[in-house]
């Protein structure tokens, strides 16, 4: 049995008390008798021993210092990578789990394994720390020129190309001064024609939106087709760099003139340092010797500005980044539960519409009743609220029920509803099967109404929105009461309850 720690610490107090008095009182003894023999020895003695006692006390010290590592972590380890800012990164995992928790509720196998993978992705870039740089524009940007150019600028290590230039083509880059890595990704190019071209640019969307850091690269001033992704990308957050190549086809006038064109449009976005002037690939010259010269390329601009900004704000870059995945992920998730849950719901009101249908068709009610019994139905609620995660006892489902039947008569919605089923009927039914056709298709009719202002009101989590209740069943009845709806559900309507036609 462990003894109680303010015990164990007692026990420890007294001991080390007792050990502390058996020392000073055995040193005193030695001392007096040393003193009684040989006075002049005593004192050299007493010194000698105290000297000894503390330097066994350090070393006891420095030793367990070692052993606990206060002195700081042997040099033979490898230096640890920059962390990103804790308050982002303890975010984003907190995040993930989140996600992952919802993507149990996926149904869809292939759905759910494919966002598992996402996760799974995002969660290694954050362990991983590497800042991915994206190349994205037209195909005739010069993009793969400017990437060519800075592995010929950038100091350090290039790894091989990885992937496709269908997909992107990847270079591993190493930057003097940044201690992470730098993964420099050229995209296939955007606006092409035809559905490959339409697919490409799929891809390299996809790849501009995972990137921390974005090369937007133009040619000339933003054409439209340029400007909206280009303001997509800003509006979820991406940082980008705003990328005017092939200065060398422009006199230095027209040049400064695009420039500041660029910075105007973007200014909003992208700060005026980051639009860069720069020339991937200059064309040849011809001397006037008659021979042709070809300049260097002039992105001495462009890497001094990159360097800068992966050293000053790559930490930030990349926890935005890893945050920002996280959240739209998360966001693709509630998208894909909210439609799987409505579809479930879907089921439910279909089913409880027909029910009510069939019920008030063999045994025909006052409108009241039939409303109060078929259109409101309390079960139908409860079943949709635990498809929303809401378990609704028997009484509160009842008080929604009577509360919705009481706006579907007070906006008159009931009397229209009767009216439309009515005139629709006509034409399709028997006199005779006229009146019981009427009540029970009436009664399916106004249960879906119910059934889908209370799917609104559970997507809501519980609320009806500013519009209250009755803006909820008004739109409802609008998109219920059209041509094209109206006529189909008729038809089924028939079939299902088994009334005579003329």
């Amino acid at each position: 049995m462990r003894l109680p720690r303010s015990w164990t610490i007692a026990i420890a107090v007294i001991s080390t008390a007792i050990l502390a008095l058996w020392l000073i009182n055995s040193i005193y003894a030695l001392y007096v008798q040393v003193s009684w023999t040989t006075p002049w020895l005593a004192t050299p003695i007493l010194i000698g021993i105290l000297l000894l006692i503390g330097i066994a006390i350090g070393a006891i010290i420095y030793y367990l210092g070692i052993f606990q590592g206060w002195w700081g972590k042997s040099s033979t380890k490898p230096p640890q990578l920059p962390k990103v800012p804790v308050e982002k990164t303890a975010a984003a995992s907190v995040n993930l789990q989140a996600i992952d928790l919802q993507l149990q509720q996926i149904q869809d196998e292939v759905t759910r394994q494919a966002l598992l993978a996402k996760s799974r992705e995002i969660a290694e870039n954050l362990a991983r720390g590497q800042i991915r740089v994206v190349v994205f524009g037209t195909g005739s940007a010069g993009k793969t020129s400017l990437i060519n150019a800075i592995i010929g600028r950038i100091v350090g290590e290039v790894g091989a190309p990885m992937g496709t230039t269908t997909r992107g083509e990847t270079y591993i880059l190493e930057l003097k001064g940044l201690d992470r890595q730098i993964l420099l990704t050229d995209t296939p190019g955007i606006l092409e024609a035809g559905i490959a071209g339409t697919q490409r640019e799929a891809i390299a969307r996809e790849l501009a939106t995972s990137a921390d850091l974005l090369l937007f690269v133009v040619d000339n001033d933003l054409r439209s087709s340029e400007y909206i992704p280009l303001m997509g990308l800003a509006e979820i957050g991406k940082r980008s760099l705003l990328i005017f190549n092939k200065t060398d086809l422009y006199p230095p006038v027209d040049r400064d003139k695009i420039v500041a064109k660029l910075q105007s449009r973007v200014q909003k976005e992208i700060e005026s340092q980051d639009v860069i002037a720069i020339a991937a690939n200059p064309q040849p010259v011809r001397l006037e010797s008659g021979e042709m010269f070809t300049p260097d390329p002039d992105i001495l601009p462009l890497v001094r500005r990159l360097a800068a900004l992966l050293r000053a704000e790559g930490e930030d870059l990349i926890a935005d980044n890893i945050l920002l995945q996280s959240h739209r992920l998360g966001a693709e998730a509630r998208e894909l539960i909210d439609a799987q849950r409505r579809r479930q719901s879907e089921r439910v009101v279909n089913r409880f519409q027909w029910i009510g249908a069939g019920v008030v068709t063999v045994t025909p009610l006052p409108v009241i009743d039939f409303l109060a019994t078929a259109a409101i139905n309390t079960q139908m609620i409860i079943e949709i609220g635990k498809i929303y995660g809401c378990d609704l006892n028997k009484e509160t489902a009842q008080e929604l029920a009577l509360s919705l039947g009481k706006t579907l008569t007070s906006l008159g919605i009931v009397k229209g509803a009767i009216q439309l089923i009515s005139t629709a009927l006509t034409v399709n039914v028997a006199t005779y099967a006229l009146g019981k056709g009427i009540q029970g298709i009436t009664a399916a009719y106004l249960t879906r109404i119910a059934g889908r202002s209370f799917i609104e009101y559970f997507h809501r989590d519980r609320s009806w929105g500013d519009g209250g209740m009755t803006e909820v069943v008004q739109q409802q009845f609008q998109l219920n009461r059209k041509d094209e709806f109206l006529t189909t559900f008729i038809e089924r309507a028939i079939e299902k309850i088994g009334i005579d036609r003329e």
